[in-house]
């Protein structure tokens, strides 16, 4: 029978056998202090077809329903074994009835047995109690946690790449607009209006004034006229402009010429021999080049181009526009992403610095172990003889029985498992109970040998050992197993060391077992494991 037992705890299942064809009521505790919690628990077994009622009810008797639990369902072959608990509370001191609860099966009735509780006093000595001032208001907890922060910091420079896009984009299409004026004479009164409205001169800054009204009228005569006005000096451009005038038959009087060179010599000396001219002479400076500019334009003669010319040449102007066009947009969208990734950069560097690597790499990027131990934890009761223990998530049944030989399974009464995660995930918690037929004398070193093998069988290598006793805040003794293995990561192919922790009670006939691991050297996996162990309470098993 021992040789069977062993081969068991080499398994981690769990299911429930054991076939109920009456009602039968149990409770957790007959005694408990005011405000605890009873927990009432209604069992039956029943045809998979079978329609179950289990009232809602307020109040049982004198002790008011403070939280009806759902039904925990458990397939036995082809019947169910439905569980309903209530979770009972009386805030007076005294002996109470739990009376009588009716159950309808296939619109039968089924009565439950009655039940005597005692509600005790809490005593207080105020003599040796040590009391204590109320506590400051604490800070509410952010439901989003850091993340709140970090989505805020991702919108913003998010927000600042995209303001740099528009910004280069509207400087972009302001400079385009001033590349695709069609003609010199165009560009050149443009550029006469936008100076005025500058007002240079009007604000004492008369050599920056003449300095761009002269560079307007040489670039002008530099792209109509084809001279190069902007390297020349005054007098080597007033040669050049007679010489093209010739060549290009062009009808210039001698007082434009005249006036274009007084105005560049008035200019020359604004600029080298710190000359400061008249108001009314820097207007009339202003006109005259505007006049120069205009006639010059009108005496340029007048080239009749084919109709076929003119529309490639259109063509290609509408070609280099939308080339332009690309370039510029490539180069926002570069220039943008370039920038978000700098500030991303500067953020995650500045943090790195400030908190450390680690900081960064759990918080910024993600910690799967950090999200379960700062999520909201669930305190459930599992098994029988149940185990009450606080885990990051709500442990889910599992059904191994179609592992178990079937001889061995014809040594258990009743057996059950939950867990969460697998056995190849970074973080695995499970936690099996059973009851045997017949009483047993149990070795716990001798199963604990048994756990071990069995996670060799399932893939760990190069596993490191060491047991010992452990005892739970209630007393009960136990054996403890922790070390490390090594085990091949099923998607990476790599080798992965974990650390493990492994407890196992015997307790009237029945064996308690809990089994967690998670990767070495993961510290909020070692506080999870830490915090699991530390709210572990057991149960007597229920006969």
């Amino acid at each position: 029978m021992k040789k069977h037992l062993y081969l068991l705890l080499l398994l981690f299942s769990t299911a429930v056998f054991a076939q109920q064809k009456q009602v039968i009521t149990s409770i957790d505790t007959l005694k408990n202090k005011i405000g605890a919690e009873f927990k009432l628990s209604i069992k039956t077994t029943v045809d998979t077809s079978a329609k179950v009622i289990f009232p809602n009810l307020k109040n049982i008797g004198a002790l008011e329903v403070i939280h009806s639990y759902p039904i925990d369902t458990v397939k036995l072959d082809s019947k169910y074994e439905l569980i309903k608990k209530y979770g009972l509370t009386q805030f007076d001191s005294g002996r109470y009835v739990i009376p009588s609860i009716k159950i309808f099966i296939n619109s039968k009735p089924f009565v439950t047995d009655s039940l005597l509780v005692e509600v005790a006093n809490v005593q207080v000595d105020t003599l040796k109690q040590k009391m204590f001032d109320i506590k400051d208001i604490a800070a509410a907890e952010n439901p989003m946690g850091d993340w709140c922060k970090y989505l805020l910091i991702i919108a913003l420079i998010i927000g600042i790449g995209a303001f740099i896009y528009w910004f280069i984009k509207k400087r972009q299409e302001k400079k385009l607009q001033a590349e695709i004026i069609k003609t010199p004479i165009e560009k050149a009164t443009t550029l006469l209006d936008t100076l005025e409205k500058k007002e240079l001169w009007q604000k004492g800054e008369v050599k920056a004034y003449y300095s761009e009204l002269t560079d307007i009228a040489r670039n002008y005569i530099e792209e109509a006229i084809e001279i190069p006005a902007m390297e020349s000096t005054t007098s080597e451009l007033i040669q050049g402009l007679k010489a093209a005038s010739v060549k290009k038959k062009m009808t210039l009087s001698q007082e434009i010429i005249e006036n274009l060179e007084r105005v560049l010599k008035q200019a020359d000396l604004v600029k080298f021999a710190k000359s400061k001219p008249l108001d009314f002479e820097i207007t009339e400076d202003r006109n005259k080049i505007q006049k120069v500019i205009l006639t010059l334009d009108d005496s340029i003669p007048v080239e009749v181009e084919v109709e076929e010319d003119m529309l490639l040449n259109e063509a290609q102007r509408q070609k280099q526009i939308q080339i332009q066009l690309k370039k510029q947009r490539k180069k926002r969208i570069v220039t943008a992403l370039a920038s978000v990734f700098f500030l991303l950069f500067a953020v995650t560097t500045f943090f790195i610095i400030t908190k450390g690597f680690d900081y960064v790499k759990d918080n910024v990027l993600g910690h799967p172990s950090k999200e379960l131990l700062e999520g909201e934890w669930i305190k459930s009761e599992y098994g029988n003889p149940g185990i009450v223990i606080e885990t990051p998530k709500v442990l889910q049944r599992v059904d191994l029985t179609k592992t178990l030989p079937k001889d061995g399974m014809a040594l258990i009464k009743e057996m059950q498992s939950f867990a969460y995660g697998s056995v190849f995930d970074q973080f695995y918690v499970m936690i099996s109970t059973l009851k045997f037929k017949q009483e047993t004398q149990i070795d716990l070193t001798k199963s604990m040998d048994g756990i071990l093998q069995s996670l060799e069988a399932q893939g760990a290598q190069n596993m490191i050992v060491k047991q010992e006793e452990f005892e739970t805040k209630e007393g009960i003794k136990g054996r403890k197993a922790y070390g490390t293995f090594s085990q091949i990561n099923s998607l990476t192919k790599s080798s992965v060391k974990m650390y493990y922790e492994a407890l196992l009670f015997s307790q009237e006939g029945g064996l308690q077992q809990i089994l967690l691991f998670h990767e070495e050297g993961d510290k909020y996996g070692d506080e999870i494991s830490e915090r699991v162990l530390n709210s572990v309470e057991l149960k007597k098993a229920a006969q």
